[in-house]
């Protein structure tokens, strides 16, 4: 991996994270692109990234992120069944990443869900994350697992499960932003202890690009995550339904009609 293609994945990484879009999905296909997506290291780098996304939450919230002890406790119960289904179906898991025809099926179901999902539910005005109860954040929890399956969209799994509970979308949106706090910090400790675990150590090189990865990711998001309440707020998920339909069809043509995609 150089520079330039750090740097381009830690724009996806900001871009996406925090969007119903799948940036599991988008870094797989980049990477695959780009022909690097089977090192060790850009595995690695696609996780450890997310600290600087992670980041972007803290910092926008900042207020509201250190606030009751319910509140982290809320969101611990809605982090639980993605540490158990993760530590259970790690290889699973591990293989799915390796195809993109998985990310291609995902985009496009999941794009066909969001075009409906504002007709489906019928949710509530008050755009307070306190008024989450613990099963409703354990119900979330169990939507956001359903993001192990690359291109389904970890954002959009959450977002969807606090809708389906009747929150709003402003309400379920920041919720689904404050549990990716734990929900990706733990997967990047996860990932870096496999990496290390495997033997393999970091370069100066490698430090280098996880340090410019992290900082782009950082700024990207602060961005990207404004900018999507607005639009959200106001237009609901439909222009990303059809954004992810669009791309999952083009990753079929791609793979099926010019240059069969691989990631292995």
């Amino acid at each position: 991996m150089n520079i330039l293609e750090a740097i381009v994945l830690a724009i996806i990484e900001g871009i996406t994270e925090y969007l119903p879009v799948s940036s599991t999905g988008h870094m797989i296909i980049t990477s695959s692109f780009f022909g690097i997506a089977q090192e060790d290291f850009t595995k690695l780098f696609t996780i450890v990234i997310q600290l600087g996304t992670i980041l972007s939450v803290v910092v926008l919230y900042f207020k509201r992120f250190f606030q009751s002890i319910d509140f982290y406790l809320k969101l611990l119960v809605a982090f639980i069944p993605a540490v158990i289904l993760g530590l259970l179906l790690s290889d699973f898991i591990d293989s799915l990443l390796e195809n993109p025809i998985t990310v291609a099926v995902s985009l496009v179901i999941g794009g066909f869900i969001l075009l409906k999902v504002d007709d489906w539910f019928t949710y509530g005005e008050e755009d307070e994350v306190k008024i989450i109860s613990y099963s409703t954040a354990l119900k979330i929890g169990f939507f956001q697992c359903l993001a192990m399956i690359p291109g389904v969209s970890r954002s959009g799994a959450s977002i969807v499960g606090g809708m389906s509970q009747k929150l709003s979308r402003t309400t379920a949106a920041e919720f689904s932003f404050f549990l990716a706090v734990p929900t990706m910090l733990g997967a990047t400790l996860k990932k870096s202890y496999d990496y290390y675990k495997a033997g393999f150590t970091l370069t100066n090189d490698q430090v280098n690009l996880l340090i410019i990865g992290n900082v782009v990711g950082f700024l990207v998001a602060l961005l990207a995550i404004k900018t999507f309440i607005g639009y959200l707020s106001k237009h609901g998920f439909k222009m990303f339904g059809y954004y992810r339909i669009i791309i999952g069809f083009i990753i079929l043509a791609i793979h099926f009609f010019i240059q069969p995609l691989t990631v292995i």
